[in-house]
């Protein structure tokens, strides 16, 4: 047998291998986990349909013009075409709300951006999705809704120029403390809902005046290779969470840079004491986050504050630098809640908090219930870390939620608090726990 004939044999069995492996895997509650999750080729424009630059259909490259109805005119040609790919050339291009239709794709060159107007008066209202609620409030800057086969791709930027925004939210947050998210009125920059096999990848999605990409009722969305940011100074940006997966089913985050002035990934999916019983909320599940790099955010990977159920959630092979949390479990005390199988692994890096569980009471309000069912977290696995933070466990025990089925395994931690309360927790099963070099084991 020659040389190239074992080489052969060599690589078609190192595919083989692989493909076992991941065959293998399963989501925390012993599901497999599909196929879908590894195939992750960046889509190619050339198979979308026809090409339509802007620049072709009298947009100008002038970012001190708001050119909202004549970007929105070549989305809506390109429909009534039958599709296409709406491309954004070299260039700043300023604009208010667009909204993608069936066979619509967007791509942005390098050098490409479209940049968000800093005017809330330029942008419509509609009915869409925030906070966990379905009501009257602005679109983002991007748009698509009812989209299937959406995409988004290229190498340039959407801008959401929010620093106007975010100066007025704290000029009103001095004036009334109080204040909500949505009093100061800003739009998103990317909110995707209702759309199947959705795919974002390559771009740059920086200063959101809100949150910086939301995903509601979506299935089939990957997110790949992306630059996420907003900043924490000198102007905070405020609750410019970097991706809200709201009410998702199989959704892959992979090979994506995240810093945010609030989470780095949210799961959503509703809220309120009814929120169970709301058919427009809904439960995210089968959700990968992998191969990341975050920066400074509030938490690398929350659940809540607006979320009812989330089930198979996993994050891991991930870097985290100044974050203030690697995972944090929001229980609102007036929400029914449910976080369960959730495995975090292989991360490494520094935050101010490991693990971080208390009550959520912003804005609390229990309404009419008389039976407010106990929220619950059980089987969480955070294993096969290394991570230098100021407090180890950050766990507050309550009458209002159940923490169950906990495992920590081959942890090595650095942390100023080091401490443990077994007790908030059980069962709680320590194995190959190491702080501060020492081992902890079980009471």
């Amino acid at each position: 047998m020659n040389k190239k004939s074992i080489k052969s044999i060599i690589f078609l069995f190192a595919i083989f291998i692989n493909t076992q492996v991941f065959s293998q895997e399963k989501f925390p509650d012993g599901t497999p986990i599909p196929d879908w999750f590894r195939k992750n080729e960046v889509v190619n424009i050339n198979t979308l349909g026809k090409i339509y630059r802007i620049t072709d259909y009298g947009v100008i490259n002038d970012s001190t013009i708001l050119q909202t109805e004549k970007i929105q005119a070549v989305i809506d040609r390109a429909e009534q075409n039958g599709g296409g790919v709406i491309v954004i050339p070299q260039g700043t291009f300023l604009s208010s709300s667009i909204f993608f239709k069936p066979k619509t794709h967007l791509y942005l060159e390098k050098n490409a951006v479209l940049k968000g107007s800093d005017d809330i008066s330029y942008f419509p209202i509609v009915e869409t999705r925030m906070e966990g609620q379905t009501l009257k409030y602005f679109p983002a800057l991007v748009n698509a809704d009812h989209v299937n086969g959406f995409t988004i791709s290229g190498e340039g930027t959407l801008n959401g120029n929010g620093m106007r925004y975010w100066k007025s939210f704290w000029k009103r947050r001095a004036v009334n403390s109080k204040c909500t998210n949505m009093d100061e009125l800003r739009p998103r920059l990317l909110y995707v809902s209702n759309s199947n096999d959705v795919q974002i990848s390559g771009i740059h999605l920086i200063n959101s005046p809100f949150w910086t990409t939301h995903f509601y009722r979506c299935n089939n969305v990957k997110m790949l290779n992306l630059y996420i940011f907003s900043p924490a100074e000198p102007v905070k940006a405020p609750s410019t969470d970097g991706i809200d997966i709201d009410a998702c089913n199989n959704f892959l985050v992979k090979n994506c840079f995240i810093s945010a002035n609030d989470d780095g990934i949210a799961l959503k999916g509703g809220k309120g004491t009814w929120a169970d019983k709301d058919p427009t909320n809904g439960s995210n599940t089968n959700i990968i986050i992998e191969d990341c790099t975050y920066g400074f955010c509030h938490s690398a990977l929350t659940c809540g504050s607006e979320s009812i159920h989330d089930r198979n959630i996993i994050l891991r092979r991930c870097t985290v630098d100044k974050a203030n949390r690697l995972l944090w479990l929001k229980m609102r005390p007036d929400t029914p809640q449910k976080y369960e199988y959730i495995l975090v692994e292989n991360i490494k890096g520094n935050a101010n908090s490991f693990l971080f569980i208390k009550p959520w009471s912003q804005f609390f309000d229990l309404k009419d219930r008389k039976d407010m069912p106990l929220s619950y977290s059980a089987n969480v696995t955070m294993r096969n870390i290394n991570l230098e933070c100021e407090v180890f466990f950050n766990v507050k025990e309550s009458d209002k939620y159940k923490l169950t089925n906990f495992t920590f395994e081959n942890l090595n931690i650095k942390a100023k608090d080091g401490k443990i309360n077994q007790n908030a927790i059980k069962p709680f099963i320590l194995k190959n726990v190491i702080v501060n070099n020492v081992k902890i084991k079980n009471n």
